[in-house]
């Protein structure tokens, strides 16, 4: 029993699990690798074994626990970035507990660890003086910054998460009659997303520009697809020089995600019902666009003022019940 190797079970987990069965994404892939390097440099550390000779009884919940406390004190990472480790952690447990039942009671220690409850923190996005300063920021005087200007225009105007940003070619441009842009989002979902007359126009002025080894429609100096990282320097750079004539975007962090979530609070502010907003984001279901409602500030006074008359407050009307009178009277 006590010999079961880790290392088997993990390499099958990966191999056969997530990349055969299941064929989830390679962002998947890595997010679930990086979580178990981590856990094997620590588990390293604690008992002085080379990964390769682990067994699956020596990594349990009490050292899962320890590593999961660890990352948040030397790393420092937040309560939900804990839980994203966690997850990966659990889908492991869940595949070993079909393979291995022998080491049930053990598994099920690790699967009943809790995860910690974060704060739901209202979504960040940009206003329209901001997205403007933004996009205004590229000189457009070299080929990069021609590059950086439709990338930012394209990703504002349409809301495509950064992978989908990044992995577009040529022939997932349609800049015709009903002119959008193909994607293959998460969870594997195909779908399309129609472009403004602005992004078209920028589109078609920049793919004459594209170098001809390339088929990516926003590469890097090599013609290869650009990184994630890449695109996230270009935005701490054009935020730095945006501020010059926006000061308001000193105190925001602008990430990929937050022009995302500026195109959803556009769409909503414009009375774009939230099964459209869902369906032109590919989110799984309608509540995910929740969050925008929740954020959005403005909407709520619109509302607030159409409950009220005048300097009249707005008084909800409560009946009366014996059993509350009875309570009360207590």
């Amino acid at each position: 029993m006590k010999g079961t190797s880790f290392a088997t079970l993990l390499e099958r987990f990966f191999i056969e699990r997530l990349m055969r069965q299941r064929q989830v994404s390679p962002h998947t892939v890595s997010s679930y690798r990086d979580t178990f390097r981590l856990l094997l440099h620590f588990a390293h550390r604690r008992l002085h074994k080379p990964p390769s000779q682990l067994t699956l009884a020596e990594v349990d919940a009490p050292l899962i626990t320890a590593f999961l406390d660890d990352l948040e004190a030397s790393r420092k990472i937040t309560a939900r970035s804990r839980n994203l480790r966690l997850t990966a952690i659990r889908s492991f447990f869940r595949f070993a507990a079909y393979e291995e039942p022998t080491h049930a009671s053990q598994i099920q220690r690790v699967l009943a660890i809790p995860g910690k409850r974060c704060l739901k923190a209202l979504v960040k996005f940009l206003d329209r003086a901001e997205t403007e300063a933004l996009l205004a920021a590229p000189g457009q005087t070299t080929w990069y910054g021609r590059r950086d200007h439709v990338l930012l225009l394209v990703a504002v105007q349409t809301g495509l998460r950064l992978s989908e940003l990044t992995s577009l070619r040529r022939e997932d441009l349609h800049l015709g009659t009903a002119a959008h842009v193909r994607c293959v989002g998460k969870g594997r979902k195909e779908r399309s997303t129609p472009l403004t007359k602005q992004a078209l126009a920028a589109l078609k002025a920049w793919l004459p520009q594209l170098p001809k080894n390339t088929d990516w429609v926003f590469p890097n100096a090599q013609g290869d697809r650009l990184s994630a990282d890449a695109v996230q320097r270009l935005l701490v750079k054009y935020q730095r020089i945006a501020c010059r004539s926006c000061p308001s975007l000193k105190q925001k962090r602008i990430t990929p995600h937050v022009l995302r979530h500026t195109l959803a609070m556009t769409l909503l502010q414009a009375g774009v019902d939230r099964s459209v907003i869902a369906l032109w984001l590919g989110h799984e279901s309608v509540e995910t666009t929740q969050i925008y409602l929740d954020a959005d500030l403005a909407l709520k006074g619109k509302l607030l003022a159409k409950t009220t008359q005048g300097d009249q407050r707005l008084r909800l009307f409560k009946p009366g019940d014996r059993l509350l009178a009875f309570l009360k009277g207590l």
